[in-house]
C-alpha cells in the first residue's frame, strides 16, 4: 500500500494501518521510515530558515553589518541538514529505545523493533502537520499561531505514539 494513503488513514484507524506494517517490519524498513519522516521533518524548516536568513539580512543592512558577518540561507538549511537527517535520527533511535525500557519497568513489554516502528511511524504520520507548522513558522512568524499550532502538533504526534505503542505491546 502507498504510504502517503497509509499515513492519511493512520488518523482514522491506527491500529488497522499499523498492524499490518509491525508484522512486515525489518531494521532497514524502520530506518526508511525514520529517514522519511526526518525528511519531511527537515523540509517543514525550510520557510523558517527563509524568514530568518531574510531578517537577519534586513537587520544587518540597517546596522551596517558586513555581508560575509550574516547568516546565509544555504548555510542554515545546511546546519539543520545535518542536524535533522544525521544526529535526529540517533536521538529518535534513543527515545524508541528508552520508551521500551519504560515500558518494561511498568510490566508492559514491548519488542524493541515494535518500540522503534511505534516512534519511526508516529513521526511520519504527523509529518504533514509538521509541514504545515513550517508554513505558519515561515509566513506568520513567531507568535500565538505558531505556538498553537505547534501545541497542536505535539499533541497530535504524542496521542498518536501511545497509540501505536499499545498496538506493539498487543
Amino acid at each position: 500500500m502507498a504510504v502517503t494513503t497509509d499515513i492519511l488513514k493512520t488518523w482514522r484507524r491506527p491500529g488497522a494501518v499499523f498492524r499490518p506494517r509491525l508484522a512486515q517490519a525489518t531494521e532497514p524498513g524502520a530506518l526508511a521510515v525514520l529517514m522519511g519522516a526526518c525528511f519531511l521533518i527537515f523540509v517543514s524548516q525550510w520557510p523558517a530558515l527563509s524568514r530568518q536568513a531574510y531578517l537577519a539580512q534586513i537587520a544587518a543592512e540597517q546596522v551596517g553589518t558586513p555581508p560575509d558577518q550574516v547568516p546565509q540561507l544555504q548555510a542554515l538549511i545546511g546546519i539543520n541538514l545535518f542536524v535533522l537527517m544525521f544526529m535526529a535520527p540517533l536521538i529518535f533511535y534513543a527515545i524508541a529505545w528508552l520508551s521500551g525500557v519504560v515500558l518494561r519497568a511498568f510490566g508492559r513489554p514491548v519488542a524493541p523493533l515494535g518500540a522503534r516502528m511505534a516512534l519511526f511511524w508516529a513521526l511520519l504520520a504527523t509529518a504533514p502537520l509538521m509541514l504545515f507548522q513550517g508554513l505558519i513558522a515561515g509566513f506568520v512568524g513567531p507568535g500565538p499561531a505558531l505556538t498553537v499550532v505547534g501545541f497542536l502538533v505535539l499533541l497530535a504526534f504524542l496521542w498518536l505514539w501511545q497509540r501505536l505503542l499499545r498496538e506493539a505491546m498487543a
